[in-house]
């Protein structure tokens, strides 16, 4: 067992009680952001200027968690979770901290990639450690605790950021991670003890670079063309071409390399391909929500920060609410049946958001995304965790990685062409300033992510049927 704590009673009084509350913390600098930065988007515009822009707000950070999320998890399954997890939360303090001191849109989204970098460490090793410390029945009832997490998350990340926004203080929205960040590095200091598999490791640097230039290529390309430049024009063709010749000689150089970032075998296993393609499609479905909602809201209906923020939290709250009992769901029909029914609420409440786009209204929103949250709860987390129990220790760092890698990535794609299709719908229209453009270039978002659900359904419908879940 990777840790030398005693496998007693779940919950936060027993033996592994102070390591749950101390991933409890970790996670919750990453829900902290989730949720905080959305509803002040519009305040941070008015700021610094560049509507066009925004979206590299999300896709920075997304990009850089995403690249680093392989890299992480292929080390902490040589040299430890711990390390990780503590230098992905200093990397994310100080890129808090620089966010609150930015001067311009540009310093804003060069230090978001200083806390996606911290982001891409801090996630997934919070999940290898679960499933490290914890058996699948046991995972059942902690996904509860961790769910509480997104659960507070939820309602206090929104509060905060329409409430900073509306004092014109949004960059107390990066300052309040500090003091959490120094925190959750102290209580795994002095709390987590973990037996390490000490091994030799090369760092993979020619795929690093490569997975960078190519991820970097398509999403630049994707989010300025149509903007910056024409989409059939040499930059367009240069930043397309150039990604995607990048990402073809990233997979033959990682199918040699003795410790590759992303291990291609794994993908040839049916469920750990499907769980993969599951993480993406999410993540591109939630940040066409979460990231476009808030300034959609505001934008039709001139309502405050804090409402649309509010209206929006219904997802992160509906979530939380559906994780906490999916385990008991999936140890009793299986993981499976718990996803399918879980993705066929999203699919449906994301057209629903669709049809209703025309017509903004928060409470018919807030009603909206909180069934889409909610049907993600029964989702995310036994697709996970499928994933997670059909391998053994010296796996479960990179099986994790994966998912969350794909997660990063679907979001960080996801919100470039949804970025597309909104600044797109703008240029057509009057501008930015416009209530009648906002609601045409967000109902267009809105498609998009709908697309997206129906697409993550189908691919939910191939996981491998199972029988009764292991325990470990």
């Amino acid at each position: 067992m990777p840790t030398s704590v005693a496998r007693a009673s779940v919950g936060l009084r027993s033996e592994r009680g102070p390591i749950l509350g101390a991933l409890m913390l970790a996670t919750g600098l990453i829900a902290i952001d989730a949720t905080i930065l959305a509803t002040a988007v519009p305040s941070i515009v008015r700021d610094l200027g560049g509507y066009q822009q925004f979206p590299w707000l999300f896709s920075a950070y997304l990009l850089a968690q995403a690249v680093s999320v392989p890299i992480y998890s292929r080390f902490a399954d040589t040299v430890g979770r711990k390390p990780i997890i503590l230098i992905g939360i200093a990397l994310f303090l100080l890129g808090s901290a620089l966010c609150g001191f930015a001067g311009s849109m540009l310093w804003l989204i060069l230090f978001r990639i200083v806390q996606g970098l911290g982001a891409g460490a801090v996630t997934p090793m919070s999940m290898t450690i679960v499933g490290d410390i914890y058996t699948v029945a046991e995972r059942a009832k902690v996904q509860g605790y961790i769910a509480s997490v997104w659960g507070v998350s939820s309602v206090v990340g929104p509060a905060l950021g329409g409430v900073f926004a509306q004092l014109g203080a949004w960059r107390w929205i990066f300052f309040v991670n500090v003091p959490l960040c120094a925190l959750a590095a102290w209580m795994l200091l002095t709390h987590y003890r973990e037996k390490k598999q000490v091994q030799r490791h090369r760092i993979d640097v020619a795929g690093a670079v490569l997975l960078t230039v190519g991820l970097t290529g398509v999403i630049l390309g994707l989010l300025e063309g149509g903007s910056a430049w024409a989409w059939i024009s040499v930059p367009s063709a240069a930043c397309f071409g150039i990604g995607a010749l990048a990402l073809i000689v990233f997979f033959f150089v990682e199918r040699r390399t003795a410790e590759p970032i992303i291990d291609f075998a794994l993908v040839t296993r049916r469920l750990i391909l499907i769980t993969t393609i599951i993480a993406f499609g999410i993540g591109a479905l939630l940040i066409g929500v979460t990231s476009f909602a808030p300034a959609y809201l505001e934008g039709s209906l001139g309502i405050v920060p804090l409402l649309s923020g509010l209206a929006v939290a219904a997802l992160t709250l509906g979530w939380p609410i559906a994780a906490g009992y999916s385990g008991r769901l999936y140890l009793r029909i299986g993981f499976r049946r718990t996803a399918l029914l879980g993705m066929g609420i999203s699919t449906v409440a994301a057209i629903a958001l669709a049809v209703s786009g025309p017509w903004p209204n928060p409470f018919t929103v807030a009603a909206i995304v909180f069934a889409l949250g909610f049907g993600l709860g029964w989702t995310s987390a036994p697709s996970l965790v499928a994933a997670q129990a059909s391998v053994g220790w010296g796996e479960r760092g990179v099986v994790t990685g994966m998912s969350a890698f794909a997660r990063s990535a679907g979001s960080a794609v996801g919100v470039a062409i949804l970025g597309a299709i909104s600044n797109a719908v703008i240029a057509q229209g009057v501008g930015p300033q416009d209530a009648a453009t906002i609601v045409a270039a967000s109902t267009w978002v809105f498609v998009g992510a709908a697309v997206a659900a129906a697409l993550t359904f189908i691919a939910v419908l191939f996981m491998p049927r199972d029988g009764a879940v292991p325990s470990e």
